[in-house]
């Protein structure tokens, strides 16, 4: 049975931003390793258009953004959205029945899917379905923007802490 993760950059006050702090080299690197073991991720359709700059090549890019790209490619992605009428390579749209389709990847599947997106994680916390919350404390604050928790935070218990690199802890909660 696959475990569900919803793993985000957070600042201290609570947000997540993709483009208000960028992963310094050794954070990049650890998404890298992350995501070659990963069963693949589910996005929600706002955070998978933003991801979606990894499916083609940027000239400029360096080793490291090359390997995180191919790695990224390479999994299998399922898109939630009842808007978009297409996805990209190696993505799968799951338009209805959230509930039954996220309940038979957790049991057709092994490993680890990465959830992505807060308001998705919230819906599919609601129903029980998330695993694990991993959330990289950033030392910024925002003072705005869209919250890590869209909705009430569930009752979860501490399992491990992290330092990840200089500065950003990984803090890993399960439900309570």
């Amino acid at each position: 049975m696959a475990k569900l993760i919803f793993a985000m950059n957070q600042s201290l006050d609570g947000y997540v931003d993709h483009q208000a702090f960028a992963p310094p080299p050794a954070l990049f690197r650890h998404f890298i390793d992350d995501v070659h073991q990963l069963t693949g991720m589910v996005y929600g359709h706002g955070l998978y258009e933003v991801m979606r700059y990894w499916d083609d090549e940027v000239p400029g890019w360096d080793a490291a953004e090359r390997e995180y790209a191919q790695a990224w490619r390479s999994k299998p992605k399922w898109v939630i959205s009842r808007s978009l009428p297409t996805v990209g390579p190696n993505a799968t749209l799951i338009a209805d029945e959230l509930p039954v389709a996220i309940r038979r990847l957790k049991a057709e599947l092994g490993g680890d899917i990465e959830i992505g997106g807060p308001v998705l994680a919230h819906a599919l916390g609601e129903l029980g379905l998330i695993d694990e919350y991993r959330l990289y404390m950033h030392p910024v604050v925002l003072g705005g923007g869209n919250p890590y928790f869209a909705g009430a935070r569930p009752p979860l218990r501490l399992a491990a802490s992290e330092l990840v690199c200089d500065g950003i802890i990984r803090l890993t909660y399960v439900p309570a």
